[in-house]
């Protein structure tokens, strides 16, 4: 911990805005995989179930099933399900109109992680930069004694700025390509899975029986 303390100290004012960068990386890291991991749920059991109370005609138990599952894919399910007194545009137009809720939740913030991972090697770069100006300027008005001094320490400057910036970079992209892939598959597991819901209520209608608190 000392020795990173001691890199991070000879880095300069570079270092800060990276810090700002990755700290705000690892902050959007942590806040998405938890909510992506409370949004996952089994799309195989969850449409199996439904096929068995649609199959039976009990829509109020699907329901039931839907609000507590509380994911996505279930809040999109059950607006529809809560209109399969209506027609089949209806029970579609219900859930187009849920997941436009629901899917921007899940993309928030995931394509920020991309841009962090950019502004901290630029950041970086530009802490590189201007410790290698310093150092040569340095070494330019300095007496022979001390240039050798001067050029290392500016040139330890600049590397430490590169690490550093290319490290908190590296951290925000694998967290960036983590989240994506795994939002992609929530939003692929909602997209099929209301297309399957929809079809078994069309076709399937003769067996769904509704009581008066469904139909209103």
């Amino acid at each position: 911990m000392s020795t990173l303390a001691h890199h991070f100290e000879e880095g300069g004012w570079g270092m800060y805005p990276i810090l700002f960068w990755q700290v705000l990386a690892i902050g959007i890291i942590v806040e998405r995989a938890i909510y992506l991991y409370k949004s996952s749920i089994n799309r195989e059991v969850f449409l199996a179930t439904m096929q068995k109370c649609i199959l039976a005609g009990d829509i109020g138990r699907a329901i039931k099933l839907c609000s507590a599952a509380n994911a996505p894919l279930a809040r999109i399910v059950k607006a529809g399900l809560m209109k399969v007194n209506r027609p089949d545009a209806e029970v579609q137009a219900a859930m187009d109109e849920a997941a436009l809720v629901e899917l921007p939740k899940i993309e928030h913030r995931t394509p920020l992680l991309a841009l962090f991972a950019n502004l901290a090697m630029l950041s970086g770069l530009l802490g590189t930069v201007t410790g290698l100006i310093a150092a040569f300027g340095a070494v330019a008005n300095a007496d022979a004694s001390s240039k050798a001094t001067m050029l290392a320490k500016g040139i330890s400057e600049a590397m430490n700025c590169t690490a550093f910036g290319l490290t908190a970079a590296i951290v925000a992209l694998i967290g960036f390509a983590a989240h994506n892939t795994k939002t992609q598959k929530l939003i692929d597991d909602i997209n099929s899975a209301t297309v399957q819901v929809v079809n078994l209520v069309v076709n399937n209608r003769s067996k769904i029986q509704l009581d008066e608190s469904q139909a209103a």
